[in-house]
């Protein structure tokens, strides 16, 4: 009998905690996103949008230097979007004719659909339909990419080897800060889908370095962007296809013929040092690397925007 009163109150507790956690959660998801910073307002108002099967993607696309035949496309990394090259956008202009950066599909200032199945082959199929849509997919481009994005030019790549129709004609690639070698886990969908700006910050601001983190304003724009759509909805899009495809993308890199570098913030708890180096040069010996400050960590573009821009331009000023 006692047992039985205990099961009976533990089920009516139960019952009052669903209560009350369905309006908080229901509440949860129908708070608006943050406003947009007005340096934030002003990227998303001189970018462009161009519609990929129904679905509308955010662009930018800078004219730099003029009379150069240089294009250089950027691939961003996750969970953010082409905002994170903005402290190298106005560099990259002065040495290449186009700049060009989207958001991919699920980030940003794109379209965020749910249900959907994402994935890297999707993504490199954007980033051609893009190009095609500027009238540049017979140019020869200049991919720089990050993170998530590395995966995205590692298939670009796989294509343009393949001499898959409708591929890019790549001139160089130079990745940055991506689990490109290794198979990583993904983030809980349960815990994206609660995730608010206090969890947000907490879990990323560890992989910047010490001395090199963003601010809390910088933090509310990376937060903003990814609310942008209800994409905090949808960011458990990030499917690990890493382990399944890993020959394929790897291979690529291994095999193609064109210029390809590493820019490496070497406090990278998602690539630690030495030993993502080893195994990066291992892999990939004819690859050269750029090696920033000690202190630098996963977002080297943001973290030391002068000595990334400079081992880029080392390396694009080398073939």
């Amino acid at each position: 009998m006692v047992r039985r009163d205990r099961l009976r109150r533990m089920r009516e507790w139960w019952v009052q905690v669903g209560l009350l956690a369905v309006p908080l959660l229901a509440a949860y998801l129908h708070i608006p996103p943050p406003q947009l910073s007005p340096a934030l307002h002003s990227w998303k108002t001189s970018g462009k949008f161009f519609t990929y099967k129904g679905l509308r993607i955010f662009y930018q696309d800078s004219v730099g230097v003029v009379g150069s035949p240089e294009i250089v496309v950027l691939l961003h990394g996750f969970p953010t979007s082409s905002y994170d090259w903005y402290k190298i956008w106005e560099g990259l202009t002065l040495r290449f004719h186009r700049v060009i950066a989207l958001d991919f599909l699920g980030f940003g200032f794109s379209d965020k659909p749910r249900p959907h199945q994402y994935s890297i082959f999707e993504q490199a199929s954007i980033v051609e339909s893009l190009l095609r849509h500027l009238g540049l997919q017979n140019r020869r481009i200049n991919l720089l990419s990050h993170d998530y994005g590395d995966i995205v030019a590692q298939e670009l790549l796989y294509r343009y080897k393949q001499n898959r129709s409708g591929r890019l004609t790549i001139k160089s690639l130079c990745l940055s800060n991506g689990a490109l070698l290794k198979d990583g886990g993904v983030l809980s969908p349960i815990l994206t889908r609660l995730m608010n700006f206090f969890v947000f910050s907490r879990g990323l601001t560890p992989v910047f370095g010490p001395y090199t983190r963003p601010t809390e304003s910088e933090l509310w724009d990376m937060w903003a962007v990814i609310r942008n759509n209800d994409g905090n909805l949808v960011i458990d899009r990030y499917i690990n296809q890493r382990k399944k495809f890993r020959r394929r993308w790897v291979g690529a890199l291994a095999s193609v013929s064109i210029p390809i570098h590493f820019i490496y913030g070497p406090l990278d708890p998602i690539n630690p040092y030495p030993e993502f180096l080893e195994l990066y040069r291992k892999t990939l010996p004819r690859s050269t690397v750029s090696i920033l400050d000690d202190h630098i960590s996963h977002y080297p573009q943001l973290e030391d925007p002068m000595g990334f821009l400079n081992a880029y331009m080392g390396f694009i000023n080398s073939f």
